[in-house]
């Protein structure tokens, strides 16, 4: 259980010249969610942090939205030939009074490492309906979130130095959170970016943390639609990624009022929506 990382023997080829190694490799297994008692969802991920995954997608999910709605979360014997459990099956009971939404029950979710997504019937399934709204540019109690860019220019490296699997294995996305002061709060590493996001929006759940509404989420690699709708479910105001946003990212920022920036390396960066939350300098640039 909580194993990251396997050893495995290579061939290895430089400069014409080979060898045999061992090469540290990241743990890939499935791991199936139950909620109460049923089955809902199996993806693939990198074990650890397993009880906080599966509470992070049922907050994307809109099962959960508050500590007080999880009951607990346990381990379930695995399928295995001697009975013993191989930590890959988990059940998330809700509490008393917890009505779950028309979602899944009736549909079983296989979601790959790359696809948090995959057998939803269509775009409107997972357009749901967010707990907390995150358009603070138009009025309420606190000040809106204002972020300068070369504090969000900053993050990135920030999150690679705290990546300490991908160091070892190279083969791992990140996802953080900061304040929006550049504070780190959180990191999580997972095969999958979308498990990597979950992690993180469980174990603030767990915490009595949500909603997320004065953060910033970094990604380690592109922005997706699901990542869009997992910030908005766990009211982040702000989504940053080192890739590529998708269109319907784009289009669901635009729908919630979540600011989305995207190719942000070294000093460069593309705000696709939600430009009010960026102190952009009065000098614009000419087009």
């Amino acid at each position: 259980m909580g194993r990251v990382t396997e050893r495995r023997k290579v061939i290895r080829i430089r400069d014409g010249v080979v060898s045999t190694r061992p090469d540290t490799l990241v743990a890939e297994e499935p791991l199936e969610i139950r909620l109460n008692g049923k089955p809902l969802a199996i993806t693939m991920r990198t074990p650890g942090d397993d009880f906080a995954l599966a509470a992070g997608f049922l907050v994307s999910e809109g099962v959960l939205a508050e500590q007080g709605d999880l009951q607990n979360i346990v381990y379930c014997a695995g399928a295995t030939v001697d009975g013993s459990n191989t930590y890959n099956v988990v059940d998330v009971k809700t509490s008393p009074g917890v009505v779950i939404p028309d979602i899944t029950l009736e549909r079983n979710v296989y979601t790959t490492s790359s696809c948090g997504l995959c057998g939803k019937a269509s775009l409107d399934a997972v357009r749901t309906t967010a707990r907390w709204p995150i358009d603070d540019t138009r009025g309420g109690d606190a000040p809106p979130v204002r972020l300068d860019p070369d504090l969000l220019a900053g993050l990135p490296d920030r999150l690679r130095a705290a990546q300490r699997v991908f160091d070892r294995t190279g083969g791992l996305h990140a996802a953080a959170l900061f304040t929006e002061d550049g504070e780190l709060l959180d990191i999580r590493e997972d095969v999958g970016r979308h498990n990597a996001v979950d992690k993180l929006v469980g174990r603030a759940l767990q915490n009595g943390d949500l909603p997320l509404s004065r953060t910033v989420l970094l990604v380690s690699g592109r922005a997706s639609f699901e990542l869009v709708q997992k910030a908005v479910m766990a009211g982040i105001p702000v989504l940053a990624a080192v890739s590529a946003p998708s269109s319907l990212a784009v289009d669901l920022a635009a729908e919630t009022g979540l600011t989305l920036v995207g190719f942000l390396r070294g000093s460069s960066m593309n705000v696709y929506a939600g430009e009010d939350r960026i102190a952009l300098r009065a000098a614009a640039a000419q087009g």
